[in-house]
Formats: structure tokens, sequence, C-alpha cells
């Protein structure tokens, strides 16, 4: 890839996080219109989306935002109010200029003038709305008026002619108003002041050279300057403009400046450029400029400066210094990396212990705590707050309640609760299915809630937590919820259930879950066809995590997503039945019992087990898996929480806990169930890792067909 096309690729991805940000600040603004804060959130996303796109050849993202930054802007000011019309059409600019940053093929500005027409319609003052689009430029002496451009910082020379005193004007007087516009540097020049016997007293021989910085626009500088044009020579140049980008105004060199101003020209600069001095004394050493003009020059120089360092702290957080953009591939190449290296690392452990030499063993122990410590730091690395996926769906909450005519609050808990990059990636879709199945399905119409004596706008919450090696998700909404009778009929229409079956309210509910299945009498745009609860599902299992659902009827439901931290490196246990090795997450486990002869006499050939009073069942892991040989006289029962169950696991041996690092099955055995993966063991064996859910299903499913 060419430097040109890595920027451009970069644009795109910092593109698209500020469209989320304008999404984002939109849809606060929408709630609190008169939060200053996110209408200048929104404004900078636009600013930033427009200056970067015309920075890197995106010319058609920077006309289209440029106008819909104009047209914003004049919210901040306080001459547009914030509405519904405006929050729509804004949303429906970033809809636009994603669809630009996808290479969505839009051959003609139809699509735009849809949404910039309405929208300079709702500007009090008449402003251009001229098709095809093109930002606004400002070339050096030529800048627009209006608050619309920021601030920007003139070059200003005032030469009043020396009769300016007989017409009773005051040039210090002008200067103050230059000073009352924005932060202003002024320099006079005396070098045009004759000797002593040649002075009119009543003439004026000094000029000047003011460096502003203003928002007020040049319009309001030649304003100061209206009544005394004709007496005067005055230019004004633009030396910095801040919609600008990636001029190095904050880093020009004294004779960069003397260059631009003419006072030299750039073959005097090269001449002495080579002396070991500084460039302002040579240049007065050789007479080619007076001190005063070198005073100037070092004045504008450190006025750039400084806007500079407030432009850096303006545009970046505290933060930002300290951080940097790394490709995805590349920390996913970094933790396959780690996790080969705690491969080696276990490798490494267990050859020191079988030599038994204290040096090496020395050795190995403070090898195994460097890449302990490596491996959470680069686990960490990979954590992002889930809030960065709950706020995706105020827009989704948002439209979909405009489509069906329903008013729905999204509200959020636990947004800074960390998971897996890798976790986050795929639970998008799984969420948008569950959250648009309690906006449809769920919440009632207004008036039917107000019916039943609930308040017209409906609620759906999101929330996250922390629980040991994994992250609860819950998303709960205040609706009608579920109807289990409703439920059962359907699944035993479906073929689901049996009439005669007998089934707990919760059992019921994961109905729902099977493929094909739904209770929506019409089909619409949002669901009612038979798809997405069994793709959620199948998602979250792909995750090895799981799905929990409660329900009142009348009063909500809420639905539980059991996610692991982290896919790619657990704590688990390992076991061995005969010459195998297995690993079971330790996550789930809660404790390991002896299993005797005279135990499983006891229990008359029943998978049962009595743990201090009570009946825990198991199964023999080697007659699931048809492993040959013989069981030992005492067995170990390794006993795992499971779907709000305890359910016991025999095995021949507990090894003990195992750094584990999951490597994914090829295609073959993919579709095997009840194992998610397998590890490398210290002495290069291979150990399958067990689904403990899934194993329990697949015995509960075997039980019901007996």
């Amino acid at each position: 890839m060419s430097g040109i096309d890595k920027h451009k690729e970069t644009y795109r991805e910092e593109a698209y996080e500020l469209l989320t940000e304008l999404e984002s600040s939109l849809l606060e603004l929408e709630e609190r219109p008169d939060d200053i804060e996110q209408v200048g959130r929104a404004f900078r996303a636009l600013h930033t989306i427009k200056g970067s796109g015309s920075m890197f050849g995106f010319d058609r993202i920077a006309a289209f935002t440029h106008e819909v930054e104009t047209v914003f802007d004049r919210v901040r000011n306080g001459e547009i109010k914030v509405t519904r019309q405006l929050i729509d059409l804004t949303l429906s600019a970033r809809d636009y200029i994603k669809k630009l940053l996808d290479g969505t093929d839009i051959s003609d500005n139809e699509e735009a003038g849809e949404i910039l027409i309405p929208l300079k319609n709702l500007v009090p003052q008449p402003i251009d709305k001229t098709l095809p689009l093109s930002p606004a430029a400002s070339s050096k002496g030529e800048a627009c008026d209006g608050p619309d451009q920021g601030e920007i910082t003139y070059r200003i020379h005032f030469g009043p002619n020396p009769d300016i005193f007989k017409k009773g004007i005051d040039p210090v007087y002008l200067l103050d108003e230059l000073h009352a516009l924005g932060s202003c540097r002024s320099i006079a020049y005396a070098d045009a002041i004759p000797e002593l016997t040649d002075i009119d007293p009543e003439a004026c021989y000094t000029y000047w050279d003011i460096i502003l910085t203003t928002d007020k626009g040049i319009n309001a500088i030649k304003d100061v300057f209206i009544f005394v044009e004709d007496d005067c020579k005055i230019t004004i140049d633009v030396i910095y403009d801040s919609t600008k980008f990636g001029e190095e105004f904050g880093n020009k060199r004294v004779g960069d400046i003397l260059v631009e101003r003419g006072f030299v020209t750039q073959e005097d600069i090269d001449q002495v450029i080579v002396r070991q001095k500084r460039i302002g004394e040579i240049l007065v050493e050789a007479k080619m400029v007076d001190q005063r003009k070198i005073e100037s020059a070092l004045a504008e120089q450190q006025h750039l400066k400084e806007i500079k360092q407030k432009e850096q702290q303006k545009e970046q957080p505290v933060d930002v210094a300290s951080s940097i953009r790394v490709s995805s591939d590349k920390l996913d190449s970094l933790v396959n990396l780690v996790g080969e290296m705690v491969t080696v690392q276990a490798r490494f452990s267990q050859l020191c212990a079988f030599k038994n030499d204290p040096d090496f063993l020395s050795v190995a122990e403070e090898v195994e705590r460097l890449t302990a410590e490596l491996r959470d730091q680069t686990m960490s690395i990979r954590m992002l707050p889930i809030g960065t996926t709950f706020s995706k769906f105020k827009r989704l909450v948002r439209d979909l309640s405009k489509e069906l005519g329903k008013e729905i609050e999204l509200t959020t808990e636990g947004a800074e609760t960390e998971l897996d990059k890798t976790v986050i990636e795929k639970l998008g879709d799984p969420m948008v299915h569950l959250i648009r199945n309690c906006i449809d399905h769920g919440i009632e119409t207004p008036d039917m809630r107000i019916s039943v004596g609930k308040p017209a706008q409906g609620m759906v919450h999101l929330s996250a937590r922390h629980s040991g090696a994994y992250v609860l998700i819950e998303i709960k909404d205040d609706g009608a919820g579920l109807d289990a009778d409703a439920i059962r009929a359907k699944a035993i229409d479906k073929g689901l259930i049996a009439p005669e079956d007998e089934l707990t309210e919760k059992e019921i509910y994961s109905l729902i879950l099977a493929p094909g299945f739904s209770t929506a009498k019409t089909v619409t745009n949002v669901s009612g066809r038979g798809v997405g609860m069994d793709v959620v599902k199948r998602a979250i299992d792909n995750l090895r995590g799981s799905i929990g659902i409660s329900s009142q009827k009348g009063i909500g439901t809420t639905i539980t997503l059991k996610l692991p931290l982290t896919l790619a490196i657990i704590e688990g246990l390992l076991v061995q039945i005969g010459k195998e090795y297995f690993i079971l997450p330790l996550s789930v486990v809660e404790e390991c019992i002896e299993l005797s002869r005279e135990d499983i006499a006891n229990a008359h050939g029943r998978h049962l087990a009595n743990v201090r009073g009570q009946i825990v069942p198991y199964i023999r892991l080697r007659e699931q898996f048809a492993i040959n040989g013989k069981q030992p006289e005492i067995e170990q029962i390794v006993i795992a929480g499971v779907e709000s169950h305890r359910v016991g696991f025999v095995v021949d041996n507990v090894v003990g806990e195992h750094q584990t690092v999951i490597k994914t099955l090829g295609r073959v055995y993919k579709d095997i169930e009840g194992i998610s993966g397998a590890t490398i063991l210290g002495e290069g064996t291979v150990a399958l890792i067990l689904d403990i859910s899934k194993l329990y299903q697949i015995i509960e499913r075997e039980e019901v067909v007996l």
C-alpha cells in the first residue's frame, strides 16, 4: 500500500469514528436541545471530517460536509434552534457521508440536495443554495466574513499618510479598535522619522505591522479603516486559518516570514544561512533590514507558535498524546504470538522441573512470571468498553420507534464495562435482533400503554457488569412481557414439544430460541418471519456464552447474555482420561470430589452422586468420548455450574490448573458438539477444550429420546 493510500485509509478510519461521535452527539442533543456542549461536539466532528477530507483528496465529502457544517454552525451561534427536523436532516447527512466513505456509487447530487436544501431553509438569512457543492476557500489576503470560518490570524500593514493628523485622525485609536477584535500584537516602525531639524510636528512618520487573531472576519477589520482607507496604505493578509489543515504555521522561521513580507529575498537568506549566527543578527549586520523589522518578524513567529499550542490543546484531549492507533490485524498477531509464548513457556517449565536443576528452575519461574504479565497486558490492550456498542443502538431505537409509531427511550448502565474486542465485534448483530424484538413485540403502542396505566413512553434498558470471568449484558424492556400460553401453543403447533409435556416457565421461554419460531401475527419490516432469536442463540453459542430469559406478563422482559471476557486465553482445569487430556474452563468449575466403587454401587446404576446431602447428576466423559481402557479404582468428579444447575463430569485424574491458549479446530472438526477448541500442552500433546454447556445439552437430548 502506497503512502497516499495509507493516509486515505487512516482518514476513513478516523471519519467512521467521527461519524459515530456525530450521531451520538445528535441523539444526545435531541434529548437536551439546549446542551451547548453537544452542539460543540457535533460541530467539531463535522469540522474535522471536512478539513481532513480536503487534505486527503475526499473533495466530495469535504464539499458536502462544509455545507452541513455551515448551517450547523448557525446553531452554535444561536441563530437556529435545535428541532426534530434539524436532527433528522443532520442524521440523514451523516448517513450520506457514510455512503460516500463506503464508496457507494452516487452519480448525482439529488440525494445531497434533498438533505441540504431543507437544512438551508432553516437558516433565517438566505445562504447560497447552489449545487454542485464546493467548500469555501480562503486564499492569502482573502477570507470570508462571518463566524463560520472560526478564528483567523491576519497580518495587517497599516501605513498612514503623513498628513493624517491634519484630518483630525489619531492612528492610536484605530489600533485600539483592532485590539478589541481579538488577540493582537503591533510593531511600530520609526525608520521613516527624519532628522530633528527636518521633522514636521503635524506629520505622521510611523507605520505599523499588526498580527491579529479574530473570529470577526475580514469585514470587521476593514470597518476599522473604513473612513481612512483613502489616507493610508493598508494590506491585510491571512497567515493562519483555523479551518485549514496541514499548514506548518507554528513552525515558521524568521527568514520565511521576512521573505513572505518582502523585506528580503530568498537569495539573501540562502547567502547568509551557512553562517553560525541567528539569521536576524546576520541580516541586521548586513544592513539588509533594520532591527525593528526583525523584532516584528519575531513577534509574528511567537504569535503563531502560541496559536499552534492553543489549537493542539483545544483539538486534542490530554490522553490522546499518549495514545497511538494500531491496526487490529497487528493486535491479533501480537495476541497469537503471546499465545505461542505461553505454550513454549509451559514446555520450558516442564523441562526444568524434569531436570530438577535449581538454576534452571529459578529461570523458569522468572520466565513464567514475565510471560504471565505479558499475557495480561496484551489481553488488556484488546479490551474495549462496551459503551462503544451501546451508543450505536440509540439511533436504532430512535428510527424503529418512529417507524412503528411508538415512543421509546433507551437507557444504558455500565458502559465502562470492558470486553474483548473480538467479542464486541461479534456482539453487534445479536444485540440488534434483541432490541428490535423488544421494540416490536415487547413494548406496546402509546394508546395501549395508557389504557393499562403505563406511561405513553416505553423503556429499553441496556446494562453490563462483570461477573467473574464473564460479562453479563441485560436487555430489559417494560412492555407486555412474554405470553407463556401462546409460546407453548405455538411450540406444540410446530411440533417442538408434545401436548402432554410438562415444562417450567423458564423452559417455555427458551422455546423462542428455536429456529423458525415466531408468535407474531403479522409480518413487518421489523420482525415476524421467524428469523432472529435462533440467530441470536447461534451467535452467542459461538462466543461460548449463554442466554437467560425472564419475563412477567404485563411488566416486561429481561434477556441476559453471559459472555466470556476473552476468546483467546483462559484459565482451565486440566484433566486426564486414559492417555487423553481435556481442559474444562476453570470459571465454571465449582469443586472436585472423589468417586469410588462404593459410591457407584450405592447409586444403583444411576449417574448420581451425593455431595454433602445434595444429589448431583454426572456425565462419564470416558463413555461420552468412547475412550477405551480400564478405569481407575477411584475416579474424580469435576462439578461445574451449567445453566443454573450443578453437573458433574467424571474423569480419571485431575492434573491441575492450566493456562490455556485456545486454538480453533479445523473445518473438518468445527461442527463437533461438546468441543469448543484445543490447546497445546507443555510436552507438545494436544488437549481438547470441553464445551460444558453443549455437553449438558447433548445428554439432556439423549435422555429425552430414551
